[in-house]
Protein backbone atom coordinates (compact mmCIF):
# COMPACT_ATOMS: atom_id res chain seq x y z
CA UNK A 1 0.00 0.00 0.00
CA UNK A 2 2.99 2.21 0.70
CA UNK A 3 4.29 1.55 -2.80
CA UNK A 4 1.27 2.14 -4.21
CA UNK A 5 0.83 5.54 -2.42
CA UNK A 6 4.30 6.28 -3.52
CA UNK A 7 3.74 5.01 -7.16
CA UNK A 8 0.36 7.45 -6.83
CA UNK A 9 2.30 10.61 -5.62
CA UNK A 10 5.31 9.70 -8.02
CA UNK A 11 2.58 9.90 -10.65
CA UNK A 12 0.92 13.27 -9.84
CA UNK A 13 4.54 14.73 -9.17
CA UNK A 14 5.71 13.46 -13.17
CA UNK A 15 2.22 14.60 -14.21
CA UNK A 16 2.52 18.18 -12.42
CA UNK A 17 6.22 18.17 -13.68
CA UNK A 18 5.06 17.59 -17.21
CA UNK A 19 2.31 20.42 -16.69
CA UNK A 20 5.25 22.39 -15.57
CA UNK A 21 7.43 21.42 -18.64
CA UNK A 22 4.01 22.70 -21.01
CA UNK A 23 3.67 25.85 -18.85
CA UNK A 24 7.42 26.50 -19.47
CA UNK A 25 7.36 25.64 -23.26
CA UNK A 26 4.47 27.69 -23.75
CA UNK A 27 5.86 29.87 -21.80
CA UNK A 28 9.14 30.48 -23.81
CA UNK A 29 7.20 30.26 -27.37
CA UNK A 30 4.74 32.99 -26.50
CA UNK A 31 8.14 35.37 -25.04
CA UNK A 32 10.26 34.05 -28.32
CA UNK A 33 6.95 35.41 -30.37
CA UNK A 34 7.10 38.61 -27.89
CA UNK A 35 10.64 39.18 -28.69
CA UNK A 36 9.99 38.89 -32.28
CA UNK A 37 7.31 40.94 -32.42
CA UNK A 38 9.62 43.75 -31.01
CA UNK A 39 12.51 42.87 -32.65
CA UNK A 40 10.23 43.62 -35.75
CA UNK A 41 9.02 46.62 -34.56
CA UNK A 42 12.42 48.27 -33.58
CA UNK A 43 13.90 46.88 -36.79
CA UNK A 44 11.56 48.21 -38.82
CA UNK A 45 11.22 51.67 -37.08
CA UNK A 46 15.39 51.60 -37.01
CA UNK A 47 14.82 51.15 -41.14
CA UNK A 48 12.41 53.55 -41.40
CA UNK A 49 14.29 56.31 -39.52
CA UNK A 50 17.55 55.08 -41.03
CA UNK A 51 15.91 55.48 -44.56
CA UNK A 52 14.32 59.14 -43.94
CA UNK A 53 17.72 60.71 -42.92
CA UNK A 54 19.50 58.60 -45.69
CA UNK A 55 17.23 60.36 -47.78
CA UNK A 56 17.08 63.21 -46.66
CA UNK A 57 21.30 62.82 -46.81
CA UNK A 58 20.94 61.57 -49.97
CA UNK A 59 18.34 64.94 -51.42
CA UNK A 60 21.09 67.19 -49.85
CA UNK A 61 24.49 65.51 -51.60
CA UNK A 62 21.92 65.28 -55.34
CA UNK A 63 21.53 68.82 -54.58
CA UNK A 64 24.71 69.47 -54.21
CA UNK A 65 25.80 67.07 -57.06
CA UNK A 66 23.27 68.52 -59.27
CA UNK A 67 24.64 72.21 -58.88
CA UNK A 68 28.57 70.57 -59.42
CA UNK A 69 26.85 68.71 -62.67
CA UNK A 70 25.63 71.88 -63.85
CA UNK A 71 29.17 73.74 -63.05
CA UNK A 72 31.01 70.70 -64.44
CA UNK A 73 28.52 70.66 -67.55
CA UNK A 74 29.03 74.22 -68.46
CA UNK A 75 33.00 74.30 -68.02
CA UNK A 76 32.79 70.64 -69.83
CA UNK A 77 30.81 72.82 -72.50
CA UNK A 78 33.34 75.63 -72.91
CA UNK A 79 36.20 73.00 -73.43
CA UNK A 80 34.54 70.53 -76.12
CA UNK A 81 32.40 73.92 -78.18
CA UNK A 82 35.92 74.96 -79.85
CA UNK A 83 37.33 71.37 -79.94
CA UNK A 84 33.55 70.62 -82.09
CA UNK A 85 33.95 73.47 -84.46
CA UNK A 86 37.67 72.41 -84.97
CA UNK A 87 36.75 69.17 -85.59
CA UNK A 88 33.79 70.57 -87.46
CA UNK A 89 36.35 72.38 -89.35
CA UNK A 90 38.81 69.56 -89.98
CA UNK A 91 36.21 67.52 -91.09
CA UNK A 92 35.09 70.28 -93.93
CA UNK A 93 38.62 70.60 -94.41
CA UNK A 94 39.23 66.70 -95.46
CA UNK A 95 35.70 66.96 -97.70
CA UNK A 96 37.55 69.72 -99.43
CA UNK A 97 40.81 67.96 -99.73
CA UNK A 98 39.16 64.24 -101.00
CA UNK A 99 37.24 66.71 -103.62
CA UNK A 100 40.35 68.09 -104.58
CA UNK A 101 42.45 64.65 -104.33
CA UNK A 102 39.56 62.80 -106.15
CA UNK A 103 40.19 66.01 -108.57
CA UNK A 104 43.91 66.39 -108.91
CA UNK A 105 43.82 61.89 -108.96
CA UNK A 106 41.29 61.75 -112.16
CA UNK A 107 44.12 64.77 -113.99
CA UNK A 108 47.41 62.97 -112.77
CA UNK A 109 45.35 59.60 -114.29
CA UNK A 110 45.18 61.65 -117.58
CA UNK A 111 48.53 62.83 -117.28
CA UNK A 112 50.33 59.23 -116.59
CA UNK A 113 48.00 58.33 -119.72
CA UNK A 114 49.66 61.13 -121.27
CA UNK A 115 52.90 60.24 -120.24
CA UNK A 116 52.99 56.44 -121.28
CA UNK A 117 51.33 57.26 -124.78
CA UNK A 118 54.50 60.06 -124.85
CA UNK A 119 56.59 57.63 -123.58
CA UNK A 120 55.99 55.22 -126.37
CA UNK A 121 56.10 57.80 -129.17
CA UNK A 122 59.61 58.39 -127.58
CA UNK A 123 60.35 54.74 -127.47
CA UNK A 124 59.33 54.93 -131.11
CA UNK A 125 61.20 57.52 -132.21
CA UNK A 126 64.47 56.52 -130.04
CA UNK A 127 64.32 53.56 -132.33
CA UNK A 128 63.94 55.47 -135.68
CA UNK A 129 66.93 57.89 -134.20
CA UNK A 130 69.26 54.71 -133.71
CA UNK A 131 68.27 52.98 -137.21
CA UNK A 132 69.08 56.63 -138.60
CA UNK A 133 72.22 56.63 -136.80
CA UNK A 134 73.64 53.72 -138.00
CA UNK A 135 74.00 55.19 -141.31
CA UNK A 136 77.25 56.79 -141.54
CA UNK A 137 76.12 60.22 -143.13
CA UNK A 138 73.04 60.66 -140.98
CA UNK A 139 75.86 60.42 -137.86
CA UNK A 140 78.20 62.73 -139.82
CA UNK A 141 75.39 65.63 -140.53
CA UNK A 142 74.07 65.25 -136.83
CA UNK A 143 77.12 64.96 -135.47
CA UNK A 144 78.07 68.76 -137.68
CA UNK A 145 74.30 70.14 -137.04
CA UNK A 146 75.09 69.81 -133.59
CA UNK A 147 78.62 70.96 -133.54
CA UNK A 148 77.05 74.07 -135.43
CA UNK A 149 74.48 74.24 -132.37
CA UNK A 150 76.79 74.61 -130.51
CA UNK A 151 78.83 77.08 -131.80
CA UNK A 152 75.81 79.60 -132.33
CA UNK A 153 74.79 78.57 -128.84
CA UNK A 154 78.24 80.17 -127.50
CA UNK A 155 78.41 83.08 -129.93
CA UNK A 156 80.77 82.07 -132.72
CA UNK A 157 79.04 82.84 -135.65
CA UNK A 158 79.96 81.35 -138.85
CA UNK A 159 81.35 84.08 -140.80
CA UNK A 160 83.35 85.36 -138.06
CA UNK A 161 84.95 83.13 -135.80
CA UNK A 162 84.62 79.18 -137.34
CA UNK A 163 84.72 77.57 -140.19
CA UNK A 164 82.56 74.05 -141.03
CA UNK A 165 83.68 71.47 -143.67
CA UNK A 166 86.85 72.84 -144.59
CA UNK A 167 89.19 70.37 -146.43
CA UNK A 168 92.77 70.76 -147.07
CA UNK A 169 95.09 68.31 -149.16
CA UNK A 170 98.06 66.70 -148.05
CA UNK A 171 100.62 64.31 -148.66
CA UNK A 172 98.50 61.09 -147.33
CA UNK A 173 95.56 62.08 -148.47
CA UNK A 174 92.59 64.59 -147.66
CA UNK A 175 92.19 65.55 -144.31
CA UNK A 176 88.70 67.09 -143.03
CA UNK A 177 88.25 68.71 -139.80
CA UNK A 178 84.69 69.47 -139.51
CA UNK A 179 85.32 73.04 -138.22
CA UNK A 180 87.91 75.40 -137.57
CA UNK A 181 87.90 77.64 -134.97
CA UNK A 182 89.62 80.94 -135.90
CA UNK A 183 91.65 82.50 -132.82
CA UNK A 184 93.05 85.90 -132.51
CA UNK A 185 96.54 86.64 -133.41
CA UNK A 186 95.90 84.41 -136.15
CA UNK A 187 95.88 81.14 -134.51
CA UNK A 188 93.07 78.41 -135.24
CA UNK A 189 91.70 75.31 -133.33
CA UNK A 190 90.88 72.45 -135.07
CA UNK A 191 87.21 70.42 -134.42
CA UNK A 192 85.98 66.78 -135.47
CA UNK A 193 83.15 65.76 -135.06
CA UNK A 194 83.06 62.02 -136.20
CA UNK A 195 83.56 60.47 -133.21
CA UNK A 196 82.19 56.45 -133.48
CA UNK A 197 78.58 55.52 -132.23
CA UNK A 198 77.96 52.22 -133.76
CA UNK A 199 78.88 49.98 -130.66
CA UNK A 200 76.72 52.70 -128.59
CA UNK A 201 73.81 52.33 -130.38
CA UNK A 202 74.10 48.24 -130.51
CA UNK A 203 74.53 48.78 -126.15
CA UNK A 204 71.16 50.31 -126.31
CA UNK A 205 69.74 47.24 -128.47
CA UNK A 206 71.12 44.62 -126.60
CA UNK A 207 68.85 42.28 -124.56
CA UNK A 208 71.44 41.15 -121.88
CA UNK A 209 73.36 42.82 -119.76
CA UNK A 210 76.54 40.92 -120.47
CA UNK A 211 75.87 42.03 -124.33
CA UNK A 212 75.55 45.56 -123.07
CA UNK A 213 78.22 45.63 -121.38
CA UNK A 214 80.61 44.22 -124.32
CA UNK A 215 79.20 46.67 -126.62
CA UNK A 216 80.16 49.97 -124.17
CA UNK A 217 83.64 48.75 -123.96
CA UNK A 218 83.92 48.42 -127.43
CA UNK A 219 82.11 51.60 -127.72
CA UNK A 220 85.58 52.83 -125.69
CA UNK A 221 87.75 51.45 -127.66
CA UNK A 222 86.24 52.91 -131.15
CA UNK A 223 86.62 56.36 -129.30
CA UNK A 224 90.37 55.54 -128.07
CA UNK A 225 91.36 54.35 -132.08
CA UNK A 226 89.44 57.56 -133.51
CA UNK A 227 91.81 59.86 -130.76
CA UNK A 228 94.79 57.94 -131.65
CA UNK A 229 94.20 58.25 -135.56
CA UNK A 230 93.31 61.67 -134.56
CA UNK A 231 96.53 62.49 -132.83
CA UNK A 232 98.84 60.75 -136.01
CA UNK A 233 96.66 63.19 -138.57
CA UNK A 234 99.27 65.85 -136.99
CA UNK A 235 96.12 68.83 -138.04
CA UNK A 236 98.53 71.85 -136.91
CA UNK A 237 101.31 70.85 -139.72
CA UNK A 238 98.35 71.44 -142.39
CA UNK A 239 96.76 74.58 -140.71
CA UNK A 240 99.75 76.59 -139.48
CA UNK A 241 99.53 78.16 -137.89
CA UNK A 242 97.85 76.01 -134.84
CA UNK A 243 97.85 74.90 -131.68
CA UNK A 244 99.27 72.13 -130.62
CA UNK A 245 95.87 70.22 -130.05
CA UNK A 246 92.60 68.74 -132.28
CA UNK A 247 89.27 68.85 -130.09
CA UNK A 248 87.55 65.40 -130.32
CA UNK A 249 83.69 66.68 -130.49
CA UNK A 250 81.69 64.07 -129.09
CA UNK A 251 77.94 64.93 -129.71
CA UNK A 252 76.46 64.13 -126.56
CA UNK A 253 77.39 63.64 -122.63
CA UNK A 254 75.99 59.92 -122.59
CA UNK A 255 78.57 58.85 -125.21
CA UNK A 256 81.59 60.55 -123.32
CA UNK A 257 80.60 59.40 -119.75
CA UNK A 258 79.99 55.55 -120.79
CA UNK A 259 83.36 55.48 -122.54
CA UNK A 260 84.78 57.13 -119.60
CA UNK A 261 83.04 54.66 -117.39
CA UNK A 262 84.80 51.35 -118.97
CA UNK A 263 88.54 53.21 -120.02
CA UNK A 264 88.60 56.30 -117.16
CA UNK A 265 92.15 57.23 -118.75
CA UNK A 266 91.07 58.47 -121.62
CA UNK A 267 90.70 62.12 -120.87
CA UNK A 268 94.53 61.99 -119.73
CA UNK A 269 95.77 59.76 -122.60
CA UNK A 270 93.81 62.30 -125.11
CA UNK A 271 96.11 65.13 -123.26
CA UNK A 272 99.14 63.70 -123.81
CA UNK A 273 98.62 63.00 -127.82
CA UNK A 274 97.74 66.24 -128.22
CA UNK A 275 93.55 65.17 -128.75
CA UNK A 276 91.17 66.78 -126.29
CA UNK A 277 87.87 65.35 -125.74
CA UNK A 278 85.09 67.93 -125.54
CA UNK A 279 81.21 67.30 -124.94
CA UNK A 280 78.70 70.11 -125.76
CA UNK A 281 78.84 71.57 -123.32
CA UNK A 282 82.54 71.67 -122.63
CA UNK A 283 83.27 72.75 -125.66
CA UNK A 284 80.02 75.78 -125.10
CA UNK A 285 82.88 76.70 -122.48
CA UNK A 286 86.03 76.90 -124.76
CA UNK A 287 84.07 78.28 -127.89
CA UNK A 288 82.65 81.26 -124.68
CA UNK A 289 86.73 81.67 -123.79
CA UNK A 290 87.35 81.79 -127.43
CA UNK A 291 84.95 84.45 -128.07
CA UNK A 292 86.32 86.23 -125.47
CA UNK A 293 89.19 86.42 -126.55
CA UNK A 294 88.06 87.80 -129.81
CA UNK A 295 86.31 90.59 -128.06
CA UNK A 296 89.14 91.60 -126.09
CA UNK A 297 91.16 91.45 -129.47
CA UNK A 298 88.22 94.12 -130.73
CA UNK A 299 88.33 96.28 -127.43
CA UNK A 300 92.57 96.11 -128.00
CA UNK A 301 91.88 97.33 -131.87
CA UNK A 302 89.17 100.19 -131.05
CA UNK A 303 91.51 101.22 -128.50
CA UNK A 304 94.36 101.75 -130.62
CA UNK A 305 91.76 103.46 -133.33
CA UNK A 306 90.93 105.50 -130.65
CA UNK A 307 94.08 106.62 -129.63
CA UNK A 308 95.57 107.55 -133.71
CA UNK A 309 91.98 109.16 -133.86
CA UNK A 310 92.91 110.95 -130.85
CA UNK A 311 96.47 111.99 -131.76
CA UNK A 312 94.60 113.53 -135.22
CA UNK A 313 92.36 115.55 -133.42
CA UNK A 314 94.94 117.13 -131.14
CA UNK A 315 97.28 117.75 -134.28
CA UNK A 316 94.56 119.07 -136.02
CA UNK A 317 93.16 121.18 -132.81
CA UNK A 318 96.93 122.50 -132.05
CA UNK A 319 96.75 123.63 -135.99
CA UNK A 320 93.44 125.64 -135.67
CA UNK A 321 94.38 127.19 -132.22
CA UNK A 322 97.31 128.27 -134.41
CA UNK A 323 95.27 129.49 -137.05
CA UNK A 324 92.90 131.24 -134.76
CA UNK A 325 96.16 132.87 -132.54
CA UNK A 326 96.75 134.52 -135.84
CA UNK A 327 93.53 135.83 -136.81
CA UNK A 328 93.37 137.37 -133.34
CA UNK A 329 96.90 139.17 -133.92
CA UNK A 330 95.34 140.26 -137.42
CA UNK A 331 92.22 141.36 -135.45
CA UNK A 332 93.82 143.50 -132.89
CA UNK A 333 96.19 145.12 -135.74
CA UNK A 334 93.05 146.18 -137.73
CA UNK A 335 91.67 147.37 -134.16
CA UNK A 336 94.73 149.44 -134.00
CA UNK A 337 94.38 150.32 -137.72
CA UNK A 338 91.12 151.60 -137.44
CA UNK A 339 91.89 153.82 -134.21
CA UNK A 340 94.53 155.67 -136.34
CA UNK A 341 92.14 156.43 -139.58
CA UNK A 342 89.10 157.46 -137.52
CA UNK A 343 91.76 159.60 -134.96
CA UNK A 344 92.92 161.22 -138.11
CA UNK A 345 89.77 161.53 -140.12
CA UNK A 346 88.36 162.84 -136.80
CA UNK A 347 90.74 165.54 -137.00
CA UNK A 348 91.34 166.18 -140.43
CA UNK A 349 88.13 165.97 -141.98
CA UNK A 350 85.53 166.18 -139.53
CA UNK A 351 86.59 168.92 -137.79
CA UNK A 352 86.27 171.19 -140.72
CA UNK A 353 82.88 169.54 -141.75
CA UNK A 354 81.30 170.47 -138.43
CA UNK A 355 82.15 174.03 -139.07
CA UNK A 356 79.94 174.84 -142.18
CA UNK A 357 76.77 173.48 -139.68
CA UNK A 358 77.70 177.23 -138.47
CA UNK A 359 77.10 178.64 -141.54
CA UNK A 360 73.76 177.41 -142.16
CA UNK A 361 74.69 174.09 -143.72
CA UNK A 362 73.10 170.96 -142.39
CA UNK A 363 72.18 167.16 -143.28
CA UNK A 364 68.85 166.95 -144.21
CA UNK A 365 66.85 166.19 -141.11
CA UNK A 366 68.40 168.41 -139.24
CA UNK A 367 71.00 165.51 -138.17
CA UNK A 368 74.78 166.50 -137.17
CA UNK A 369 77.86 164.78 -138.30
CA UNK A 370 78.18 161.85 -135.78
CA UNK A 371 81.37 161.17 -133.46
CA UNK A 372 83.43 158.30 -134.24
CA UNK A 373 84.21 156.50 -130.76
CA UNK A 374 88.03 153.98 -131.12
CA UNK A 375 87.55 150.43 -130.56
CA UNK A 376 88.75 149.84 -127.00
CA UNK A 377 88.26 145.83 -126.69
CA UNK A 378 91.31 143.55 -127.06
CA UNK A 379 91.25 139.92 -128.61
CA UNK A 380 92.26 137.11 -126.11
CA UNK A 381 95.11 135.05 -126.18
CA UNK A 382 94.78 131.51 -127.46
CA UNK A 383 97.30 129.13 -125.96
CA UNK A 384 96.69 125.59 -125.45
CA UNK A 385 97.77 124.27 -121.95
CA UNK A 386 100.44 121.84 -121.38
CA UNK A 387 99.93 118.03 -121.44
CA UNK A 388 100.26 117.22 -118.21
CA UNK A 389 98.39 120.99 -116.49
CA UNK A 390 94.65 119.35 -116.30
CA UNK A 391 95.90 116.33 -114.65
CA UNK A 392 97.93 118.54 -111.56
CA UNK A 393 95.22 121.27 -111.49
CA UNK A 394 92.68 118.43 -110.97
CA UNK A 395 94.85 117.06 -108.25
CA UNK A 396 95.36 120.55 -106.59
CA UNK A 397 91.60 121.39 -107.06
CA UNK A 398 89.95 121.23 -103.05
CA UNK A 399 86.62 120.23 -105.34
Amino acid sequence: EKQAALETVIEKERIAAQEKLQLLDKAKEELTDTFRVISATALRNSHESFLQLAQATLAKYQEGAKRDLDLRKNEVKQIVDPIKESLEKYDRQVHEMERIREKAYGGLSQQVQSLMTTQQLLKQETANLVKALRTPQVRGRWGEITLRRVAELAGMLRYCDFFEQETTGAEQGLLRPDMVVRLPNEKQIVVDSKAPLLAYLEALEAQTEEKRTQKLILHSKHIKAHMNKLSQKTYWKQFQPTPEFVVLFIPGENFFSSALEYMPELIEEGVSKGVILATPTTLISLLKAVAFGWRQETMAKNAEAISVLGRELYERISTMAEHLDRLGQDIQKSVSTYNQVIGSFERRVLASARKFSGLGIRKRGGAEIIYFSPVEKTTRQVSLPEPNEHESQRTTDPE
